[in-house]
């Protein structure tokens, strides 16, 4: 089945649609979608390719999963996953070899850049501050 005629189908209801009341575009949550947003270019179920950033269980680096489009009709072997977790800055560079080297979606290059630092700065330890307290009265 064609990506066009899927998305006809699959575009106002399908599992992974969040609708809201007072919001124009609905929220998707299917694996696959970069920006969760309900639209043809980032849908993860409609595209032949899709790229799609999560953060390693470990909690150390991402893991990035492509889609081969030649595998389509097999979804277990479809999926390529492919951790991450060499450090920020060559993690990055990493994934940018990935996605452009390999001739992949260009489009999903900077978003999912995007995505990958922004899991890699919410893995990063915060200074914990140790709370002083109240100095004991002296008699």
């Amino acid at each position: 089945m064609s990506a066009d005629l899927y998305w006809m189908i699959t575009r106002n209801n399908n599992a992974y649609l969040l609708k809201k009341r007072d919001i124009k575009k609905p929220f998707s949550t299917e694996p696959g979608n970069l920006k969760n947003v309900a639209s043809f270019r980032y849908n993860g179920l409609v595209q032949p390719k899709t790229v799609d950033v999560r953060a390693a269980k470990d909690g150390k680096g991402f893991v990035v999963t492509t889609k081969r489009a030649k595998q389509q009709n097999k979804p277990g072997k479809s999926n390529i996953s492919v951790t991450m977790s060499a450090g920020p800055r060559r993690s990055l560079y990493k994934l940018r070899r990935y996605l452009d080297g390999g001739k992949y979606r260009k489009d999903l290059t900077q978003v999912a850049l995007r995505k990958a630092s922004a899991i890699l700065e919410s893995q990063k330890r915060s200074a914990i501050i140790a709370k002083k307290g109240r100095a004991k009265k002296s008699e």
